[in-house]
């Protein structure tokens, strides 16, 4: 059934570019897509746990390399936000003037890559989905976008063909560092295996895969690609890029590096802590002098950095939250930019100072953009606050044995300032939008229709659900954490 998820857009996108239908043949594949991960998601026996639905082909036999995909409760989660994030980011898509085969082609590959990456054990093909997804990504970008489109897309381009270099490399180092004997392409064998590389060798491979990870998370100060990536891209491909793929880098991390390589993670946590309060405070002051699509793309890049911090503590509680914030995160910024794609149709603008007062005439935008905002910012009630409370509480008592807490002390009190500085980006945002009065230009501007509402009211309930029941999504995910923890030292 995993590999149906990997099939369907691709087979739909190759119909696509062969005369098929383009907008109905995407429909029909996210639909189904969703249809499946929710077979999935039901389907999954938590009472046995671990990995499921497994399908192993075997591609190099001697060097043990398969094409294999399973799914536990993490790669599940994961799996469901693509399929919700996909699904919206298709049906929200305007009218396609010029080479529409080629773009809902581009947006099912990037989808398929996505997929691939959360469902594969196998580290050739975790790695080898990720790339299938930066090739449309450009292509998007640099042919559809707007503004400077293709100095955006060249600049996206560069900066995470460097960071998958660096990743290359540091899976290599990883994997000739496990003893002969021992080595595998297989991700299963490798956490099943604990202490395959001596404590002494692993700070270097933890460092390559760290770097080349963030880079393509946009860690501070590798994250001067995404705000203009972001502000130049068509809608559905900033829904993708920001929602779905810039998580694979935080899931490599949680489900490769911090389990393979914990003395790495613990050498390192010092740089990693600085890096992320950089994300969160100086980016954060960045994006409250920005325009509406860029002050989404910087605001994208702080909560990164609530996510690595959950990641840095090496415990289930925050790396559990850490992996509910991925798929919150992913849902109210996929929703904000669909919002801000139906805002630019209607004023061909996103200059604060050239809006305002739109309640009047777009109450539904105006709602569900303070929804959405509301939920950026970790409202209570909403699937962010619950994981951004694990996150703090998690930071709080490190998994880092001998060490002192005082450094991720000090780290989350910059991370809860940073809950300050987005409240004040993003209410000032929704504050210049809708209220004041109404310039002339705008007064004739109308709601979209209700079809087109429905994605953006799909990505809002789920995010209320997860929201007031987040123990659902924990159950999925804590045991995952568990498991990869196994290796890791106790608190």
């Amino acid at each position: 059934m995993l590999s149906l998820l990997i099939l369907v857009p691709l087979i739909n996108a190759v119909a696509i570019l062969l005369g098929a239908p383009a907008r109905k043949s995407a429909l029909v594949a996210v639909g189904t897509n969703l249809a499946l991960t929710f077979l999935i998601l039901f389907g999954y026996d938590r009472s046995r746990g671990g990995f499921q639905f497994a399908q192993v082909n075997p591609v190099v036999p001697e060097w043990d390399l398969n094409y294999f995909v399973a799914a536990d409760g993490l790669s599940i989660v994961m799996l469901l936000l693509t399929a919700l994030v996909t699904f919206a980011a298709v049906w929200v898509t305007p009218a396609i003037e010029r080479r529409e085969r080629l773009f809902y082609a581009c947006v099912l590959f990037l989808a398929a890559g996505a997929t691939g990456a959360f469902a594969a054990q196998d580290l050739f093909f975790f790695y080898a989905f990720h790339e299938l997804a930066l090739i449309p990504t450009f292509l998007l970008i640099g042919l559809w976008g707007t503004g400077e489109r293709q100095t955006a897309a060249w600049k996206i381009t560069i900066y995470l063909a460097l960071g998958s270099f660096i990743l290359l490399i540091g899976l290599a180092d990883l994997y000739l560092a496990i003893p002969e004997s021992s080595r595998t392409f297989d991700m299963q064998k490798l956490g099943a295996a604990r202490n395959l590389v001596p404590a002494e060798a692993q700070a270097r491979p933890y460092l390559f895969l760290l770097v080349g990870f963030g880079v393509l998370v946009s860690l501070f100060p590798f994250h001067s690609w995404a705000p203009p990536a972001y502000a130049s891209a068509p809608t559905p491909a900033a829904m993708l890029h920001a929602g779905v793929l810039k998580k694979f880098g935080l899931y490599g991390l949680i489900r490769i590096a911090v389990p393979l390589l914990p003395a790495g993670a613990q050498h390192w946590a010092w740089l990693l802590l600085t890096l992320l309060v950089g994300n969160i405070i100086y980016v954060g002051l960045v994006t409250i002098a920005q325009k509406l699509d860029l002050m989404l793309g910087y605001s994208s890049v702080m909560h990164m950095g609530y996510i690595f911090l959950g990641i840095s503590a090496l415990n289930v509680v925050g790396l559990s939250g850490a992996a509910l914030l991925m798929f919150a995160h992913g849902l109210s910024i996929a929703a904000l930019f669909a919002l801000v794609g139906q805002l630019r149709e209607r004023t061909e603008s996103l200059a604060f100072d050239q809006l305002g007062g739109l309640a009047r005439t777009l109450p539904f935008l105006s709602v569900a953009f303070g929804f959405s905002a509301f939920a950026s910012i970790g409202l209570p009630g909403f699937a962010n606050f619950a994981s951004e409370l694990l996150v703090f509480f998690g930071a709080f008592k490190p998994a880092i044995a001998g060490s002192t807490a005082g450094p991720y002390r000090l780290a989350t009190t910059f991370a809860l300032w940073g809950v300050v500085i987005s409240a004040v980006y993003m209410l000032r945002a929704y504050r210049a939008i809708f209220f004041g009065d109404t310039t002339k230009e705008r007064a004739t501007c109308t709601d979209p229709v209700f079809a087109r509402r429905l994605p953006v009211m799909l990505l809002l309930a789920t995010l209320l659900v997860a929201g007031f029941f987040p123990q659902a999504f924990i159950a999925f995910i804590e045991p995952s954490i568990k498991a990869l923890l196994a290796a890791a030292p106790g608190p």
